[in-house]
């Protein structure tokens, strides 16, 4: 661990060791981009700290899942409860897992009940990127963007079709099929797969395998009617999950997460675009062997306008109304509740020459504590063509959730957990294929919600906000790319730290690096994933334990075969090393994973 922290860092302070030149660096930085600021902006210019996975990262990745394509990249970890399909947890940049708000295609999916957004459920074959914005924008998208936001932006019709089939250790099958077909201004998109595991066991001192299976559909259609843009769009994630309980016994869930919108753009003037979303998201969880089920159905309407006043300036403003409902049995303890919310934003962006200026508000009205409101101020400084200095000041908030109301412990009268976050940053361009991003960050973090025992011979007490936390920390990222060579490399120091006792915050580390390295030949791709992270605590009784660091190294590798087919390798834990990333969980040995694809390129 510490030769490679050693070595990552004097890659990080030296780049200009490496020589080359080639514009594909250039192309990197001239992507468009939405979830900074909900309008559509080159990554260069780009005030807040982003991150793009983009589909040839994905492709080659052979990721099962979202979390597989996350836990490679600076400031993003992973916590997972064993295997493939078993309970995920994402902390960015030291936060709370349920402080990150994850979106597909702009439509919030994070459940109403208890956790974050079932990231392990969500299949790489739709996605066509990534964007993930680190820091709070509360004041674009409310509740849970503390940490960040992940937007999941899926697939395209592009006139193709596409089948893929693979297999791997632990019984492991993935089968999908895409069509698209697009012409004068109407589109449609629909894509099928199915993905299955016998899994291996779940918790360490057991040999019961733990399986999982999941089925996707995404369907996407677009037409234009005059000046107005239509588009409607389904996602559907269903399947069952095998686990085992605290005492561990066999036991499993059936579970279902859903999307359902339909978009409305349209010019309302010659410098005023709108958009109005009508959207439908459902989260449900039942248990095959008890009663216990947890589920969240929630309708939103989301009317966005952008209006260009000049060259200059670019202003959005938009309302947000929820209606939500909840439902939960867990260990005899139910409830059925419903909230209507409601927000109203405003964003006014300035661009002058070497100036950048963005200033953000967010006003949202809940009906379970009140009003809150929430802000940002982002400020960038081209110091050079190749240098881009930045300050950001930001607030964010989480609403409690239903199950902390009304569930185990509810307590009706908790606020909201607040943050607020300062953050330093510069961007430096060294040549057109080498780029360093340094981030300094400050997270405070308010009311957060806890369990407090008010009867230590039952253990009877009640949630309330008692605890505070506070993440500071240093992110790095260092990116090469010339002439068939894809270098990055990511190294993070931060202090998670529960100010309520002084402990480290649980499952978050002090220390991580991330390197990928790509390299790309004629007709075959190969590379390598390397994640290194140092000891966290975790769950225990009567106190936190230990989880010991761990180095996690991937192969990856894709050969075309002609122009319609691709056969796609990975090996996961190259070393076979040993490691947790979950207090008590066991995780993947040396496994292999191979695919074959069929590409039927548009006429």
């Amino acid at each position: 661990m510490r030769a490679a922290f050693f070595f990552a860092a004097v890659a990080i302070i030296f780049p200009q060791t490496v020589h080359a030149c080639c514009d594909d660096d250039k192309a990197r930085l001239q992507q468009i981009v939405v979830t900074a600021t909900r309008e559509k902006q080159s990554l260069e210019r780009t005030l807040a700290p982003v991150l793009v996975i983009d589909r040839d990262e994905i492709e080659l990745s052979l990721a099962r899942d979202l979390a597989d394509l996350l836990r490679f990249h600076a400031g993003l970890e992973i916590s997972r409860n064993g295997g493939t399909g078993q309970t995920t947890s994402l902390f960015v940049r030291g936060t709370d897992s349920n402080h990150v708000l994850v979106m597909i295609d702009g439509i919030k999916i994070n459940p109403g009940t208890i956790g974050g957004a079932a990231i392990q459920n969500i299949r790489p074959d739709m996605i066509q990127r990534i964007e993930v914005v680190k820091g709070p924008r509360s004041s674009l998208y409310g509740s849970d963007a503390i940490g960040g936001v992940i937007n999941v932006i899926t697939r395209k019709a592009d006139g193709q079709m596409e089948f893929t089939a693979g297999a791997g250790r632990y019984g492991t099958f993935d089968r999908s099929a895409t069509v698209s077909w697009q012409a004068d201004g109407n589109a449609l998109y629909a894509s099928l797969s199915r993905f299955n595991t016998d899994g291996f066991p779940v918790k360490t001192g057991s040999s019961v395998d733990r399986g999982y299976d999941n089925n996707s559909t995404r369907l996407k259609a677009n037409t234009r009617l005059g000046n107005m843009n239509l588009e409607f769009s389904f996602w559907r994630a269903s399947g069952t999950s095998e686990y085992l309980d605290f005492f561990a016994m066999p036991l499993s869930q059936d579970y279902r997460n859903e999307t359902l919108s339909l978009g409305l753009g349209f010019s309302a003037a010659e410098n005023w675009s709108s958009r109005i979303t009508l959207a439908q998201i459902s989260d449900d969880i039942e248990q095959n062997d008890n009663m216990d089920y947890v589920r969240t159905d929630r309708t939103t309407l989301d009317w966005f306008n952008s209006i260009s006043l000049g060259d200059k300036q670019l202003v959005s403003a938009g309302i947000f109304l929820s209606r939500e409902n909840t439902e939960s049995i867990s260990f005899g303890t139910g409830f059925d509740r419903n909230r209507d919310d409601q927000a109203f934003y405003l964003q006014d962006q300035f661009d002058w020459d070497k100036h950048q200026l963005l200033l953000a508000m967010r006003y949202g009205d809940f009906e379970s504590f009140g009003g809150i409101s929430t802000w940002n101020f982002d400020y960038g400084y081209l110091a050079t063509d190749a240098l881009m200095l930045t300050a950001s000041l930001g607030t964010g908030f989480r609403a409690p959730d239903a199950t902390d109301l009304f569930g185990f412990g509810g307590n009706p009268d908790l606020l909201a957990e607040e943050s607020r976050n300062i953050e330093l940053g510069l961007r430096w361009q060294f040549t057109d294929h080498t780029s360093l991003s340094v981030q300094a960050f400050d997270n405070e973090i308010d009311n957060l919600i806890q369990y407090v025992v008010t009867d230590p011979a039952t253990f009877a007490g009640e949630n309330r906000n008692v605890a505070k936390a506070r993440i500071t920390g240093i992110e790095m990222t260092w990116h090469f790319q010339n002439d068939g060579w894809d270098l990055r490399s990511g190294l993070v120091f931060q202090n998670p730290k529960n100010i309520t006792d002084g402990q480290q915050l649980l499952r978050r580390s002090k220390r991580s690096l991330t390197v990928g390295l790509t390299r790309h030949l004629r007709s075959l791709d190969i590379g390598f994933n390397v994640l290194a992270t140092d000891q966290r605590k975790d769950f225990g009784f009567p106190a936190p334990v230990d989880i010991g660091g761990y180095t996690l190294l991937n192969f990856h590798s894709r050969y075309n075969i002609g122009k319609h087919w691709q056969l796609r390798l990975k090996v996961e834990n190259l070393l076979d090393r040993e490691y947790q990333t979950a207090a008590g969980f066991n995780s993947s040995e040396r496994a292999a994973y191979m695919a074959v694809n069929y590409l039927l390129p548009a006429k």
